[in-house]
């Protein structure tokens, strides 16, 4: 008695569904969780057939399936498991873990069926089978999405290649504008200064101011544009990366007293170049003729931009670490809203009025000594001056 009633208590208080059936497919009893699960009490199922609680079309053929197995012995469920679907009194269908087991018992063959409920495991199921096709989703959109990107990138490098292309030949036309102007304005520059030159040693016996006046005026227009030539010349090699600095040692003092003498000859009436040079060294190795024109660049500017009757001071200084050039004059001065474009190609300060230039010098500056390591720093004030610092380092 103690068994049978630990029996029933166990199969009450069971989990899952437990249902036993005769042979001809009648209930003879079914616990708690079953009941539960088909939403039956247990008065209304038992002496029924199990088929009531089969859709179809397991519902009609269940009574065949135990007929079979009674005819062949070969079990259709029994022994194995299997997943199959219940239906509800209120004609829902849920999942179910079915297994079965056979019991001779008095003899005659009870069916045992055990009923695990799936409707939690397949709602997780269809719930990631509904994340897993909205995943797809997004990963066919961001797909596409990406070819369109890829698509439109590959003409974007298609244009970007084309566009290259034009500029290069643009740039090629420009190159071989540039020199092509430049040796065609040359011939009739150096001819205009010959002439001019010899025309002062003629007139000479004729003592006219006014022909020493215009043959000066011819001299100084044939020098502007020779310069600007020369700007646009250096600006072409620069973006065309066709200067290299050529380093060798020489005496920087001397080199600079050379470039002062040929500037002072350049200079306004009354201006003075004054060169100093700081500490006892004097060698350096850099490219001479960038150096060069760096400073005669630094000197002209202060030469145009400053009055007649002024000085123009000319300082080198050699450190442990660096060669500092620095030019300082006394002149018309940078307005502060234009000091952060006056490195720019092709910028003039918008106080410059008709003072002839290209707004190239300062650009061909920097650039020349950027490519020997150097910096250049300014100061300025309007009216009072501009004073230009550039700085190499030794091991330059």
């Amino acid at each position: 008695m103690e068994n049978a009633a630990l029996l029933n208590a166990i199969i009450d208080n069971a989990i899952d569904g437990i249902i036993t059936i005769n042979e001809r497919g009648v209930m003879e009893s079914i616990n708690p969780s079953a009941c539960k699960l088909f939403g039956y009490e247990p008065h209304e199922v038992i002496g029924s057939n199990i088929a009531m609680l089969m859709p179809q079309p397991d519902q009609s053929q269940h009574d065949e399936y135990i007929r079979r197995y009674d005819r062949t012995g070969k079990p259709h469920i029994i022994g194995i498991g299997r997943e199959v679907q219940g239906l509800r009194k209120d004609g829902s269908v849920f999942p179910f873990r079915l297994g079965v087991s056979e019991v001779q018992y008095s003899g005659r063959k009870i069916y045992t069926g055990f009923i695990h409920d799936l409707s939690r495991e397949k709602e997780v199921e269809e719930r990631l089978k509904e994340y897993a096709g909205q995943l797809e989703h997004q990963v066919a959109e961001r797909t596409q999405s990406l070819r369109e990107t890829v698509a439109q990138l590959q003409q974007a490098k298609e244009e970007v290649s084309q566009s290259l292309e034009k500029e290069k030949e643009l740039s090629q036309l420009k190159s071989r504008f540039v020199s092509m102007a430049s040796h065609e304005f040359r011939t009739p520059l150096s001819s205009i200064q010959l002439s001019a030159v010899l025309i002062e040693k003629y007139a000479q016996q004729f003592n006219s101011p006014n022909i020493t006046k215009h043959i000066g005026k011819i001299k100084n227009s044939v020098g502007n544009l020779t310069g600007i030539l020369n700007d646009f010349l250096s600006l072409e090699r620069l973006e065309a990366g066709k200067i290299e600095p050529l380093y060798s040692r020489f005496d920087l003092v001397k080199f600079a007293e050379e470039i002062t003498e040929e500037m002072q000859l350049v200079a306004k009436q009354n201006q003075h170049i004054i060169y100093q040079h700081t500490g006892t060294l004097s060698m350096v190795s850099l490219d001479q003729s960038l150096l060069k024109n760096c400073i005669i660049n630094l000197i002209s500017n202060a030469i145009k931009y400053s009055g007649e009757n002024t000085f123009i001071e000319f300082n080198t200084e050699i450190t442990p670490t660096h060669l500092m050039v620095a030019v300082k004059d006394n002149g018309i001065g940078i307005p502060e809203s234009d000091q952060k474009h006056l490195f720019e190609a092709f910028f003039r300060a918008h106080n410059t009025g008709n003072i002839p230039g290209t707004g190239l010098g300062l650009n061909i500056v920097t650039r020349y000594a950027g490519l020997m390591n150097g910096e250049i720093k300014f100061e300025s004030k309007v009216n009072q001056g501009t004073s230009f610092i550039i700085s190499f380092p030794i091991a330059a």
